[in-house]
């Protein structure tokens, strides 16, 4: 929320302060391991936190379903309540961390999240962290976030921090020296875009630097991204933070510059204030050789200050610091995210076979049956309590469930000292009338470069849309056993499930979707809830469907330039009643359920431009069996 006076306020207040530090003193406060200066009763402050989908890496909170699954409920209100739950909880971790006199790493406000970048790429290891595919979605999604995780009150609850500035989606091997060509079109028309919107609806309080370069630019202390358009062109006033590392690559690996001291220079002339790193202690060598200025380091350091300021963390009456650690994974929060985990659910394919009756004799079959690391995703907090796909499903029917993970979850051919047997699986097949199949992928398989998973394997992108070979020949032998199929594949992109589509009773897609996933998951399937979800990704059915990986160009990618046929479209997902759209013109719409299932249902609009029918509008309603709606959009 943008609050003029606020902010004119505390910039007073930061110039204040700053202009009574030396040097080394501002330099110190331009560090995310920045230390305590006694003398201006300045406490140490680590800025580096996350909340991406819950207040994350700092122990117990409540875990939200990952971003891209929150994304596919085309849900504003239920994400700017996520977003409200996640910054108490950060602010109730907060006022007891700093009762210890500073606090360290994952205990502070200001929170790296929401990452805004476009889900370009299905192979990119880091998609499940965005929005998805469109700029529009993306934007309207990003702004829920950041209103609710900031609040509307005289301080900020807490800072968020739009990532990664700006072309970013993968190699994840080359980030650290890659460079994204991108033409004008593309930049402002995709990648840019969500950016702006949110900066001119939400007021974010920093945006994050990329790793690479774009159009021969390290991100990081790029003039065209940073001075030129988002201080000069946008009027951005918040700050600049770089990601981990991203300054010392301007020099080893992007060979931009020769020095570590001309790449922390690089970065500040052009507008990024905060290094989470090692670069800017070199700023006072940078001084010392004429490459940058002291003003131009005291204005960075102002741009920091105001925003500590903006946060109350200097103040006698921050509305926040009442708020105790009883609301950490409250039950209020528990019941928001049972209801956003519902409501990230899409189901692709429906025969008649779901809902379920409870008396149903299943088989729960599959290595993400009983995971507890499937429903986390990265970047996560650490649930409390937890219900796996099995555990929902078990407490939910009033039948006999009989469960076999079958295979692991990309090794092969592991005999059954692992404990793991196909011929299990085959006989909870034999003996049930639906074989529900939880398989896919989890955070082991699909991440952020650097990463090392639970398997001691390097995480990152993915070669293929194929689920692993040893899923696959699971499939394979349950599907001659003939007994019906209920398939959910549990990723946090694209799979092909072109086979599923074509032999499985139903298909289910069901993103990381937190710790209360296994109840979602059953709520939909016993029909306690009606599934509402939409993909924000196109699936798709191979990678040699797409260009090039390292190519930047829009050409062919997402659903808006994409020359093939999906195996599920963007957007695509069904209800358990009967939904007709009644378009009176091109910004009114009459919605009405001819069926006689209550359910929630978003409505999309489209540009009618054959050329580029991106998405330009989104509602989420309810509609009773029998009732019709009118949702009218603006122009």
């Amino acid at each position: 929320m943008k609050n003029p006076e606020m902010q004119k306020k505390c910039r007073e207040q930061a110039e204040k302060l700053v202009a009574q530090m030396t040097l080394p003193e501002k330099i110190s406060q331009m560090q995310h391991t920045a230390p305590a200066i006694e003398r201006l009763g300045i406490p140490a402050y680590n800025w580096w936190n996350e909340a991406l989908h819950g207040y994350a890496r700092s122990g117990t909170a409540t875990v939200f379903p990952q971003a891209i699954g929150m994304a596919a409920s085309f849900n504003t209100d239920l994400l700017y309540t996520v977003g409200e739950a996640i910054s108490i909880e950060a602010r109730a971790k907060y006022n007891e961390y700093k009762k210890f006199g500073d606090t360290g790493i994952y205990q502070g406000l200001t929170c790296w999240s929401p990452n805004i970048n476009i889900f370009r790429d299905p192979r990119w290891g880091r998609g499940h962290e965005t929005y998805g595919e469109d700029p529009y979605l993306t934007a309207r999604m990003g702004t829920a976030f950041v209103t609710g995780m900031q609040g509307e009150g005289k301080y900020r609850r807490v800072d968020t921090c739009l990532k990664h500035f700006a072309a970013h989606s993968g190699p994840e091997s080359q980030r650290h020296g890659f460079n994204a060509v991108v033409e004008e079109k593309d930049m402002r028309d995709t990648y840019l875009w969500a950016f702006k919107y949110c900066i001119d609806h939400a007021d974010p309080a920093s945006i994050m630097g990329a790793y690479n370069r774009t159009n021969g630019e390290p991100c990081c202390a790029s003039k065209t991204l940073l001075q030129d358009i988002l201080y000069g062109e946008w009027g951005y006033d918040g700050y600049v933070v770089s990601d981990c590392g991203a300054i010392c690559d301007i020099d080893a690996n992007h060979k931009v510059t020769a020095t570590r001291a001309e790449s922390a220079a690089l970065a500040v002339n052009n507008g990024c204030a905060l290094n989470c790193g090692s670069a800017f202690p070199f700023l006072k060598e940078a001084v010392a050789e004429g490459l940058i200025s002291e003003e131009t380091i005291t204005e960075a350091v102002t741009r920091l200050f105001t925003a500590r300021y903006r946060l109350g963390m200097f103040a006698d009456d921050c509305e926040y610091d009442a708020i105790p650690y009883d609301v950490v994974a409250c039950e209020d929060h528990r019941v928001i995210n049972r209801k956003m985990a519902q409501e990230s659910i899409v189901l692709l394919k429906n025969d008649g076979i779901l809902p379920l009756k409870r008396d149903t004799r299943v088989a729960v079959i599959g290595p993400n049956a009983s995971s507890y690391d499937l429903l986390l995703a990265n970047y996560c907090g650490t649930a409390d309590s937890y219900t796996t796909l099995l555990a929902g499903i078990m407490q939910a029917s009033r039948g006999r469930v009989t469960y076999a993970k079958g295979c692991h979850l990309f090794r092969e051919n592991l005999g059954q000292d692992d404990g793991i047997s196909a011929r299990e699986a085959l006989v909870a097949a034999r003996v049930s009338d639906v074989v529900i199949m939880c398989m896919g992928l989890d955070a082991v398989l699909e991440g952020e470069e650097g990463t090392l998973n639970t398997e001691g394997l390097a995480v990152g992108d993915k070669a293929t849309l194929n689920l692993p070979k040893s899923q696959l020949a699971l499939y394979e032998e349950i599907k001659k056993t003939g007994k019906p199929i209920v398939f959910v594949n549990v990723s946090g992109s694209c799979i092909d499930l072109s086979d599923m589509k074509e032999n499985c009773a139903a298909v289910i897609q069901q993103f990381y979707p937190g710790a209360e996933g296994g109840h979602a998951l059953a709520d939909v399937l016993y029909g306690d809830v009606s599934p509402s979800g939409r993909l924000p990704v196109t699936f798709y059915r191979s990678v040699e469907d797409l260009p090039d990986f390292a190519d930047y160009s829009m050409e062919n990618r997402t659903y808006r330039f994409f020359r093939g046929e999906p195996v599920y479209p963007f957007g695509a997902g069904l209800t358990y009643s009967t939904i007709r759209e009644e378009w009176l013109d091109e910004s009114t719409v009459v919605v009405h359920n001819d069926g006689s299932v209550d359910t929630a249902y978003s409505v999309l609009k489209f540009e009618k431009d054959p050329a580029d029918p991106r998405l330009c509008g989104f509602e989420k309603i309810f509609l009773k069996a029998g009732e019709s709606k009118t949702v009218v959009f603006e122009r």
